[in-house]
């Protein structure tokens, strides 16, 4: 799996969290709302990655999912985009790529 994050998420994951380079976002797998898998949706945490199965450094940040979280994900790709409208991420998948 890939992880996409465009620059005005960037932007957003830098002012709202504080986040500077070399700062790590882990996304998690939490239990209920709504996602790519019924009845568990994303969350986020600033924290070192520990095993991840997939990276990304977007802006000095580095982005990532956890190996036990990757199930989640089921052959699709994250890509973090942002709602201008809501102020906050928003979170799309795209199916992985042979």
């Amino acid at each position: 799996m890939k992880i996409k994050v465009n620059e005005d998420a960037q932007k957003w994951f830098h002012d709202e969290m504080g986040l500077d380079s070399g700062d790590f976002v882990r996304f998690t797998i939490r239990y209920g709302g709504s996602g790519l898998q019924p009845g568990f949706s994303l969350g986020l945490s600033a924290e070192e990655p520990e095993s991840p199965a997939a990276t990304a450094e977007a802006g000095g940040i580095t982005y990532f999912v956890e190996s036990d979280d990757e199930w989640y994900f089921d052959g699709h790709d994250l890509v973090v985009g942002y709602d201008a409208a809501l102020d906050e991420p928003k979170y799309g998948y795209e199916k992985e790529k042979a």
